[in-house]
C-alpha cells in the first residue's frame, strides 16, 4: 500500500506544475487518488474501419482507420488557418483537418508514412472529414495492444492545456499501472462474498478498469467496483444505525395522556387511514423505547402527514416536553401553524410561531415564552435554529421537506435539548424511490403513509400542445364560473431568469387579455418579489378574491386552496418530473374532480415525450420518482445534491439497483452476525472499514 501513498508529482511524466493542476481540478494528490479515477467512457479501438464504409450516414460516429498519410497543406480563410491532410486506405481517400497547432503538426507528420487514425466522422455539406484525430505511426504503435477498449477520463479546459486531456490521463494511467503489482492491492471484500457473487480479485477489477482487454472484462470489473462501494456504504450506515440504537439514549414517552387522546376523542376531524394508524403506532414505539428515534416519514401530497406529525407533539406534550416544527418557507410554515392552531382549540395547548419577519417586542416575548416552557407547540422556518432560540425542555423535532435544510443547519436544532438530543421525524412529500432512500436515509428507520384519504379523487392529468391553447383557455372559464380557482405555472430557471421573467409576463398579459377584469381577477406571483408583495397575493388567491393565479414554482411547496381545481403547467419539458408532480399536487386538495394540464410545444425531444408520457399514466408519487431517478440520475434529483453520499467514484443509483440490493442484504447480514467485525472472516472488512471511516462525515447521526 505504500507505493499507493506517493504523491502524484512522483509518477514519471507529472512533475510540479501538472501535480498542482490534478490536485486542484481532479482531487488527485497520490497514486491511490489516481487509480481510483475512473474513466466515464470507452471508445471501442478493437477494430479498424474502411474509408469505403464511412459516409454521411457515419456523421457522428467513432472511427479508426489505418492508412497513408499522403498530402499536407495549410488552407487560409479570412482568420482562420487550418492544416488539411489527405489519408488513402485501399479503398478510398479522406480528409484529416486540425484548427490548432499546424505548425508543429506539419514538422512532426511525415507524407507517406502509414498511421492509426482515431476521431469523429464530421458530415459538413456532405464532405467527409475526422477534425482533429488522434494520430499515431504504425511504426510506433504494438498494433495488437493498440486494439482495445481505450478509456476516456473526465478533463477540463485547464488539463487539456497542459496535456492533460483523456490521452494524457490516459498515458499517465499507463505509467502507473506499469508500476503496480497484486500485493500493492490488497483485498478487502471477504472470500465467501466473492465466491458468492462470483467477483475478480481487486487487483485484476483494477486494471480491467483502466485497460480492459474485452467487453466482458470490463463488465466484471465494473460489477465488482459498483459492488464494493455500494456494500462499505451500506455497512457504514447500518452501524450507524446500530449504534445509535443501542447507544443514543432518548426520552422515553411512555404516557398517553389527556392531549393526545382529547384530541383523538373529540376534535380529529376525519377518520385516520390505516396507513397513517400504522405509522402512528411506529412513532409510538419509537417515542417509548428510551432511545433516540430518528424517522423519516414519506408520503405522497395529501397523504396526512402532518396529521401524523400533530399527533406525535401530543405524545410529546403529554410527556412534559416541548415539539418544534420547522418548515423551508415562511408560506408552509404559516400554513401548518394555521391549520395545527385549528386542531388544537379548546384544548388549552399554547401553539406559537416564529419566523424572520417577526421582529421586535413580538419575538422578546416569544423567545422568552419558550425559554419558560410557556409555548407547547412552536411552527417557524429556519429562524428555529438561531443561537437566541432556547426551549425549557424540546423533546421532538420535526422538519417538513428536510432536503431544503443543509445537514449542519439540522445539527443546531438537535443542541437544543439536554441531556439528550430531542426525538427527530424528518417528513418529505418528494417521494423517493427505494434505491435512494436506502442510501441517502440507510441510517433512518423509513415510514410510508402510501394511500390517500377517503373520498379524494385522483388529479386527471392532460396534455394540450400550443396549439391547443384556446381550448385550454375555455376549459378554465368553464371551471371558474363553477366558482373554482386555477393557477398557472411558468418555469424560473436561475441560467435564464432574464428570459423566464418575460415568459411569466407575457403569459400574464396574455392571461389578462383573454380574462379581462372585472369578470376575472389574477394574481401574479414570483420569486424575485418582495416577501410582503408575494404573501399579499397569495393570500388573495387563499381567500378567494382571484380566480387566476400566475406563478412560478414558488408554489410548489406550501399553498393549500381546497377550491382550486385546475394546475396549468406551462413549458412542461423544462421541468423535472418529480418537481411536476409537487406542482400537480397543489389540486385535488378538495371533494371536487381537479384537473392538471401539461403544456407543451409542437416539437418535444424523446426525454420530453417520456416525462409528459409518465404524467398522464400514474399519480403514484414513487412510480414517479423511480422514472425520475431513470431519466435524470441521482445528481439532479431536487434535495439529494447536498447529501454527501452521492459523490460514488463508480457506482449508479440509476442504474444499479440490483447491486445496491444485494449490497444492502450482504451489509445487513455482517452486522447482525458481526456487528464489530470481531470474526476472522472479516478481518478484511474491519481493516478496510477503520481506514475508510476516518473519510466519513460524521453528520448520519442527525438524520
Amino acid at each position: 500500500m505504500t507505493l499507493l501513498k506517493t504523491k502524484i508529482e512522483f509518477l514519471k511524466g507529472v512533475g510540479p506544475q501538472k501535480a498542482e493542476l490534478l490536485k486542484t481540478e481532479l482531487g488527485i494528490y497520490t497514486f491511490a487518488d489516481l487509480l481510483m479515477h475512473f474513466p466515464f467512457r470507452y471508445v471501442d479501438k478493437t477494430k479498424f474501419h474502411l474509408i469505403k464504409d464511412i459516409g454521411p450516414h457515419s456523421d457522428g460516429e467513432t472511427v479508426q482507420l489505418k492508412g497513408i498519410l499522403r498530402r499536407m497543406e495549410t488552407i487560409t480563410s479570412g482568420r482562420t488557418k487550418r492544416l488539411v491532410a489527405r489519408f488513402r486506405d485501399d479503398t478510398g481517400m479522406m480528409e484529416l483537418v486540425w484548427f490548432k497547432g499546424a505548425n508543429w503538426l506539419q514538422k512532426s507528420l511525415k507524407v507517406g508514412m502509414e498511421y492509426i487514425v482515431f476521431g469523429r466522422v464530421n458530415n459538413f455539406k456532405g464532405k467527409i472529414s475526422i477534425p482533429h484525430p488522434e494520430i499515431e505511426l504504425v511504426a510506433n504503435s504494438n498494433v495488437k495492444n493498440a486494439l482495445t477498449l481505450a478509456p476516456v477520463y473526465p478533463s477540463t479546459d485547464k488539463l487539456t492545456n497542459k496535456g492533460l486531456d483523456a490521452k494524457g490521463q490516459r498515458k499517465l494511467m499507463a505509467v502507473l499501472m506499469n508500476k503496480i503489482e497484486a500485493t500493492d492491492i490488497p483485498e478487502i471484500l471477504p472470500d465467501y462474498i466473492l465466491e458468492k457473487l462470483k467477483l475478480p480479485a481487486r487487483y485484476k477489477a483494477l486494471k480491467d478498469i483502466h485497460f480492459p482487454k474485452n467487453q466482458l472484462d470490463l463488465k466484471q470489473a465494473t460489477n465488482r467496483l459498483k459492488f464494493e462501494e455500494l456494500f462499505f456504504l451500506q455497512l457504514r450506515l447500518l452501524q450507524i444505525r446500530q449504534n445509535r440504537k443501542s447507544d443514543l439514549r432518548g426520552y422515553a414517552f411512555t404516557k398517553i395522556a389527556d392531549k393526545f387522546l382529547g384530541f383523538y376523542n373529540e376534535k380529529i376531524p376525519f377518520e385516520l387511514t390505516g396507513a397513517q394508524k400504522r405509522v402512528i403506532k411506529e412513532i409510538r414505539k419509537d417515542l417509548g423505547s428510551g432511545r433516540q428515534m430518528n424517522r423519516l416519514l414519506q408520503g405522497d401530497v395529501g397523504s396526512g402527514k402532518t396529521m401524523v406529525g400533530l399527533m406525535a407533539m401530543l405524545m410529546a406534550l403529554d410527556n412534559g416536553h416541548q415539539a418544534a416544527m420547522m418548515a423551508p418557507t415562511e408560506i408552509l410554515a404559516q400554513q401548518h401553524y394555521a391549520s395545527i392552531q385549528e386542531y388544537v382549540d379548546g384544548l388549552g395547548i399554547k401553539v406559537g410561531f416564529l419566523s424572520g419577519s417577526v421582529k421586535g417586542k413580538k419575538r422578546r416575548l416569544l423567545l422568552e415564552s419558550l425559554k419558560e416552557g410557556e409555548i407547547d407547540i412552536v411552527i417557524g422556518t429556519h429562524a428555529l435554529l438561531e443561537d437566541p432560540v432556547e426551549f425549557k425542555n424540546l423533546g421532538l423535532a420535526i422538519t417538513d421537506e428536510q432536503h431544503r435544510f443543509g445537514v449542519k443547519q439540522r445539527s443546531k436544532l438537535w443542541k437544543k435539548s439536554r441531556p439528550y438530543p430531542p426525538h427527530i421525524l424528518v417528513m418529505t412529500a418528494t417521494p423517493i424511490p427505494r434505491t435512494l432512500a436506502m442510501t441517502l436515509y440507510g441510517d433512518l428507520d423509513v415510514s410510508t403513509i402510501d394511500e390517500l384519504p377517503p373520498g379524494r379523487k385522483e388529479v386527471k392529468t392532460i396534455h394540450k400542445y400550443e396549439s391547443g391553447r384556446m381550448r385550454v383557455f375555455g376549459f378554465m372559464r368553464q371551471e371558474i364560473e363553477k366558482g373554482r380557482q386555477v393557477y398557472v405555472v411558468y418555469p424560473l430557471i436561475e441560467e435564464s431568469a432574464t428570459l423566464d421573467l418575460k415568459n411569466l409576463e407575457e403569459g400574464f398579459e396574455s392571461i389578462s387579455r383573454d380574462f379581462p377584469r372585472p369578470d376575472y381577477q389574477i394574481s401574479i406571483v414570483h420569486g424575485r418579489m418582495k416577501p410582503a408583495d408575494k404573501d399579499f397575493e397569495m393570500q388573495r388567491f387563499v381567500k378567494g378574491e382571484t380566480q387566476i393565479m400566475v406563478a412560478t414554482t414558488v408554489i410548489e411547496v406550501g399553498v393549500n386552496v381546497p377550491n382550486a381545481s385546475v394546475m396549468v403547467i406551462e413549458n412542461t419539458e423544462r421541468f423535472g418530473l418529480s418537481q411536476l408532480h409537487q406542482l400537480r399536487g397543489r389540486v385535488g386538495r378538495g371533494a371536487e374532480q381537479s384537473y392538471c394540464i401539461l403544456m407543451t410545444g409542437d416539437k418535444l425531444s424523446k426525454e420530453g415525450k417520456h416525462r409528459v408520457q409518465t404524467m398522464c399514466a400514474t399519480n403514484n408519487g414513487f412510480e414517479i420518482a423511480d422514472a425520475d431517478l431513470r431519466l435524470r440520475g441521482p445528481g439532479n434529483i431536487e434535495g439529494t445534491q447536498q447529501s454527501g453520499t452521492l459523490n460514488f467514484r463508480i457506482a449508479d443509483l440509476a442504474q444499479d439497483g440490483k447491486i445496491l440490493q444485494t449490497a444492502r442484504e450482504l451489509a445487513k447480514r455482517v452486522i447482525e452476525d458481526d456487528p464489530k467485525f470481531e470474526k476472522p472472516i472479516h478481518e478484511r472488512v474491519r481493516h478496510y472499514m477503520e481506514h475508510y471511516s476516518k473519510r466519513v462525515k460524521g453528520w448520519s447521526r442527525i438524520s
